[in-house]
């Protein structure tokens, strides 16, 4: 079983999760492209609402652009679906297949786990995830399930629990990239801080900013 180092990890530094509605006029090879312009080395492939089959095609369509810029491609909670696209990892949740299992069946992939408590955290560490997102940092829409926001702060409290790189998810404008960084968190995990963007390059870029000549 592969293990890595944080600083084998520096391309999940902005961790782009799908979300192509924003730009519906543009094809998705389009947006993902402009994203990795921008310096995003990292993507996960998270369109809830497809089929099996549609998110494979997803997966085949965008593919080569991430070969293009040596990025890496991430499917959501579907390791199968990762292995047959030739994806370079999965990202589970707390309720998915456990990540050693995962590992032990498609040993090639790198294991992200989302998690919302501390529990979480060391369980996915002790499971064998490769890293971690910890949501929600900030309000946001899309984890409100996930219940209130738990501040910068508790996002320090994990990354001190667990030796993984911890992503912070939720709510990271561009504005707040420093004040999770400061809590040591690795990266950021972004949905709408850039795909709310009309230029994703650019908006690409500027998250990437705060990262360059960062080692971990």
């Amino acid at each position: 079983m592969k293990t890595y180092k944080n600083n084998d990890l520096d391309f999940l530094h902005v961790y782009l999760i799908s979300d192509f509605h924003h730009h519906q006029e543009e094809p998705i090879t389009k947006q993902v492209e402009k994203a990795l312009q921008g310096g995003v080395r990292a993507v996960q492939l998270r369109e809830k609402g497809l089929s099996p089959k549609e998110l494979l095609a997803q997966a085949l369509e965008i593919k080569p652009i991430i070969e293009k810029y040596d990025a890496k491609l991430f499917i959501n909670d579907r390791a199968d679906i990762a292995e047959i696209a030739g994806a370079d990892g999965v990202q589970l949740t707390e309720t998915s297949v456990p990540a050693g299992e995962i590992k032990d069946k498609f040993p090639n992939l790198i294991i992200g786990v989302s998690t919302h408590a501390k529990e979480g955290a060391l369980l996915a560490e002790a499971e064998g995830a490769d890293f971690i997102t910890f949501s929600p940092i900030y309000e946001t829409p899309s984890k409100i399930y996930f219940g209130p926001p738990q501040g910068p702060e508790k996002l320090g409290e994990i990354v001190k629990s667990v030796h993984l790189p911890v992503l912070a998810l939720g709510g990271i404008k561009l504005n707040r990239v420093p004040e999770v960084l400061k809590q040591g968190a690795h990266g950021v995990a972004v949905i709408s801080g850039i795909w709310d963007s009309q230029d994703i390059k650019q908006k690409a870029y500027e998250y990437m900013h705060h990262f360059r000549g960062v080692t971990s």
